[in-house]
């Protein structure tokens, strides 16, 4: 019988400790950011140097592809929940189930390396489609995504394997924090050196000491009450509302847009940027109104516009008979439905190049944007517009049309209380009850206040300055202790009064009476 003595036995090699489940959790999150980041500074030297049409950037992508998809019942609850932060809410909204997925695949990794490695390129190819998926996006708008999630694949693979081995209980700290910085510099370099261009801020700054030609208006001194806690008449351009469906502001150099007009027209017409400034601007008054805005929301708002008459354009290239709508197109891809008459007639419809007297902010279309007074902002207000196709209703459809909006979209008279706001408490006394109405491009004749079941009774108007801008009022009311409900309707300028009946904005427009509660002590 022989035995082995334990100098020459066999020795089994020491089993690896396992990594708690949160270091694969890390290891995936890292690997997502760096992926996300190097995307990001690829993408804006791509957009920097001219080579990318469309929006190379994952993030914004899929984040406009959401938009693209989302259902109308989902963007009114953004809106109504968000308001004009609904973009930021779902960047951040993106950002953190892009987080979650990582943690998660970086779990898997961590114990079946070729599967996490499989579903994290997975989750780049679908980050890839979203990019192709953008207008004017072509086979480089991918490179960045492609780069990105190649460098995340080998970071997840360097940090998973070692889990086989018993270096693997060593603590990752080391490569979390330099792949984390990594990931984290690149993005923000991406977001700083792609997200505003220096050519675009150099031919808006250009615009402001440029010469213009054309009528100025004059704004009656009494169009604004200045009543405390009341909407200023004319709102500065930083409180403006802002809903469109761009995910990032697009950033365009003055020197490169143009605007073409095609479809039913006797000659194709294109116009670029010095021609347009050489044209005979106007100012007009026009409050702009999101089909968005609930009973009493602040989706609404009053700006001095600056440009040249759309009619103008079209009648350049002059519209075939038949033609019965423009459908509006933006460099981002969003269209708008606009009846041919709103841009023909005698309103001032405007190609925009000035809000307020400044030159348009990016996030409000710069260089050039449609307002037409009338009409909600999603068939009519396209910002960044690149071109006007006439055509027909039968034969064209916009952008919101077919996710269960009405094609054609005149604002409906409504009224808002102001002040006091819902649930304020006031002194006993003589209250002043003001707020803004509006009927635009029909004016509005009066305005009447309620207090709980009491008659009527008229408010005092503002100077009318235009039909197309809402209208201030107020109402001094003799108030008495206890809890009061306030409510308000206006007339438009032909004595029709606005519709009590509450309906959601879907499909062309909310409608009812804005009631506020106050308490009086």
């Amino acid at each position: 019988m022989t035995t082995t003595s334990p100098a020459t036995r066999p020795e089994t090699a020491p089993e690896a400790p396992a990594r708690p489940l949160w270091w694969g959790a890390l290891d995936g999150v890292v690997a997502g950011l760096l992926t996300v980041g190097i995307a990001t500074l690829v993408a804006s030297f791509l957009t920097a140097v001219g080579q990318s049409s469309g929006q190379p950037a994952p993030i914004a992508a899929v984040g406009g592809a959401f938009i693209d998809r989302t259902p109308p019942w989902l963007k009114d609850f953004a809106v109504s929940t968000f308001g004009t932060n609904d973009k930021r809410a779902l960047l951040v909204g993106t950002v953190v189930v892009l987080a979650l997925a990582c943690a998660a695949i970086g779990v898997l990794a961590a114990r079946r390396l070729v599967a996490g490695l499989v579903v994290f390129a997975v989750v780049g190819v679908v980050g890839a489609a979203a990019v192709l998926t953008r207008p004017g996006a072509g086979p480089v708008d991918v490179l960045p995504t492609i780069v990105g999630t190649a460098i995340g694949l080998w970071f997840l693979s360097r940090a998973a394997a070692p889990a086989s081995g018993a270096s693997g209980a060593g603590n990752p700290s080391r490569r979390w924090v330099i792949g984390g910085a990594v990931g984290a510099v690149a993005a923000y370099a991406g977001s700083a050196f792609g997200g505003d261009s220096a050519a675009a801020t150099v031919s808006r700054d250009a615009l402001r000491t440029a010469p213009l030609t054309g009528t100025k208006l004059t704004v009656p001194a009494g169009a604004d009450l200045k009543v405390p806690g009341l909407s200023p008449y004319i709102v500065p351009n930083a409180d403006f509302y802002r809903i469109d469906t761009a995910i990032v502001v697009p950033r365009i150099n003055a020197a490169d847009w143009k605007l073409k007009v095609t479809g039913m027209v006797d000659r194709e017409v294109e116009i670029d940027w010095k021609t347009l400034q050489s044209k005979q601007m106007q100012e007009a008054l026009v409050t702009l109104t999101c089909v968005s805005n609930e009973v009493g929301g602040n989706l609404i708002g009053n700006a001095v516009w600056t440009g040249w008459p759309v009619r103008e354009l079209l009648a350049m290239a002059g519209p075939k008979a038949g033609a019965d709508m423009v459908l509006q197109t933006s460099i981002d891809g969003f269209t708008a439905s606009t009846p041919l008459g709103a841009l023909t007639d005698d309103r001032n419809a405007l190609l925009a190049i000035r809000m307020n007297g400044e030159p348009l902010p990016f996030e409000h279309g710069f260089p050039v944007r449609v307002v037409v007074p009338g009409l909600y902002g999603y068939v009519s207000a396209t910002k960044w517009v690149t071109e006007l196709k006439v055509t027909t209703y039968a034969a064209d459809v916009a952008y919101w049309t077919p996710r269960g909006w009405s094609a054609m979209g005149p604002i409906k008279t409504a009224s808002r209380i102001d002040v006091p706001q819902a649930g304020a408490v006031v002194k006993a006394g003589t209250v002043a009850v003001a707020g803004v109405a509006w009927a635009q491009h029909t004016g509005i004749s009066k305005v009447e206040v309620q207090v709980d079941q009491q008659p009527w009774t008229q408010a005092r108007l503002a100077a009318d300055a235009s039909i197309d801008t809402w209208r201030q009022w107020v109402y001094e009311w003799q108030a008495t202790p206890g809890s009061h409900d306030i409510r308000v309707r206006a007339y438009d300028a032909k004595g029709q009064v606005q519709s009590p009946l509450e309906a959601p904005p879907a499909p062309d427009g909310a409608t009812g009476i804005h009631v506020v509660n106050v308490r009086v002590e």
